[in-house]
């Protein structure tokens, strides 16, 4: 069964901490608590440091862990200057995952960072920026 869909995103900072997470297809992946988000966050920011140091030919800038695909998933990274990471658990058919995951880093740009009340690296609390990545992604995920 090939869904193509955007399961969840997930917004860890530069110090590996979850600053936000949001479902938005409850069917594709296992319901986690947000103990776990957390968790998540901090393992994949530890195993995404050691595999940017792995790489034998280092490029400028340091990647570490991009992709991470499973036969029920698909996990993308976007690492951004600042450190921040934005992860994409995605059906593992779905394309174009790249472009989804800008766009998602184009709306935190626009709605979170341009946000005179957002304090960097603390949790995201902004109702306009969940208007608009949850319209985004319920785009995608009704064609």
């Amino acid at each position: 069964m090939s869904l193509k869909t955007v399961f969840a995103l997930i917004i860890i900072n530069k110090a590996g901490g979850l600053v936000y997470n949001k479902t938005f297809y409850e069917g594709g992946l296992r319901k986690i608590s947000t103990n776990d988000y957390l968790v998540l966050a901090g393992t994949f920011h530890g195993v995404h440091a050691i595999a940017s140091r792995l790489n034998p030919v280092r490029p400028e800038p340091s990647s570490g862990l991009e992709v991470l695909e499973t036969e029920n998933f698909r996990l993308q990274c976007f690492n951004t200057l600042t450190g921040t990471k934005f992860l994409l658990f995605t059906d593992s058919t779905q394309a174009n995952v790249d472009v989804t995951i800008k766009r998602m880093y184009d709306l935190y740009s626009d709605y979170v960072m341009k946000n005179p009340f957002y304090a960097l690296e603390m949790p995201i609390r902004c109702d306009i920026f969940d208007r608009k990545l949850s319209s985004y992604i319920r785009e995608i995920n009704n064609r």
